[in-house]
C-alpha cells in the first residue's frame, strides 16, 4: 500500500469516526495500526532515497577519480615525450636546419625533408643562390651544402628548374652540373654521368671543339623550358643550382 493510500485510508476513518461522534476500542487499534504502517513506509521511502544519493554520490566520485587519473596519466606521458622532443634536437643539433620552431612558446615544429631555403621536386631537393661564381667554385659552394651541381636527368626537373629560375632570377642564368670538354668533345654531368644517355634541352647545338677548350652548360630562362640551355665557359660569374638527396627516416 502507498503512502498516499494509507493517509487516504487514515482520513476516511477519522471521518467515520468523527461521525458516530466517538471512538471505539478497534477504531483506536485500526487507527493505530495504520499510523504504524505509515511510518513504516515513511521509513522505507527516505532510506530508499538515501540510498540512492549515496549510490550517486560514490558514482560521481569514482568517476571523477577516474578522469583524473586518466588526464594525469596523458600529462604524464605528454611531458615525457616533450623531454625526449627536446633531447633530440639537443643532441642532433643539425634537425633544426629540417624542423623550424612554428612556435616558441609550445615548442611546436614543422618538419621538410629539405634544408631551409631548399625546394623538394621528385626525389631531390633544389637550392637557387643569389651570389655569383664559376663553375668550378659554383660546385665546391654546392659540395660544402652537402649536394652538388644540378643535375638534370628528366624533362619533368627541367621543367620545373626552369620555371623556378624564370620566377626568380629576374633573367639571370644558373649554372648546372654540367661540363663539355674540347679534348673529348663530349659533354657529362658533373656526377660523372654522360650526357647522351638523358634528355638534352639546349637553346642550339654546342661545339665544344672550337678555340674554348671547357665549356659548363648554363640554364637560362626564356620562352621555352625544352630550349633553355646555354654552353657557356666555364669562368663566368653566374648564378648555380644545387642539389643533394632530402633527409630520410631510413
Amino acid at each position: 500500500m502507498g503512502v498516499s493510500n494509507g493517509l487516504h485510508l487514515l482520513e476516511l476513518e477519522t471521518a467515520k469516526a468523527t461521525a458516530k461522534g466517538k471512538f471505539s476500542l478497534s477504531d483506536h487499534r485500526q487507527l493505530a495500526h495504520y499510523l504504524s504502517l505509515l511510518c513504516f513506509l515513511l521509513t522505507i521511502v527516505t532510506l530508499l532515497q538515501t540510498l540512492c544519493l549515496v549510490q550517486i554520490t560514490l558514482t560521481s566520485k569514482s568517476q571523477s577519480t577516474l578522469q583524473e587519473n586518466k588526464l594525469r596519466e596523458v600529462t604524464d606521458r605528454l611531458e615525457k615525450l616533450k623531454q625526449s622532443h627536446r633531447l633530440l634536437f639537443t643532441q642532433y643539433p643539425a634537425l633544426n636546419h629540417y624542423c623550424t620552431s612554428t612556435n616558441s612558446s609550445t615548442g611546436e615544429r614543422e618538419c621538410r625533408p629539405c634544408l631551409n631555403d631548399w625546394t623538394l621536386q621528385g626525389e631531390k631537393c633544389f637550392y637557387f643562390s643569389e651570389d655569383r661564381a664559376d663553375w668550378i667554385s659554383s660546385q665546391y659552394h654546392c659540395m660544402s651544402l652537402g649536394g652538388a651541381v644540378a643535375t638534370i636527368k628528366t624533362e619533368e626537373e627541367q621543367e620545373f628548374l626552369f620555371k623556378t629560375a624564370q620566377s626568380r632570377s629576374q633573367g639571370d642564368s644558373y649554372w648546372l652540373g654540367l661540363r663539355g670538354s674540347g679534348a673529348e668533345g663530349t659533354w657529362q654531368w658533373s656526377d660523372g654521368a654522360p650526357l647522351e644517355n638523358g634528355p638534352q634541352f639546349w637553346a642550339h647545338q654546342p661545339d665544344v671543339t672550337g678555340e674554348i677548350k671547357e665549356l659548363c652548360g648554363r640554364l637560362t630562362p626564356g620562352d621555352n623550358y625544352r630550349r633553355s640551355w646555354v654552353p657557356s665557359s666555364c669562368s663566368g660569374q653566374l648564378r648555380r643550382i644545387c642539389e643533394r638527396r632530402p633527409a630520410s627516416l631510413q
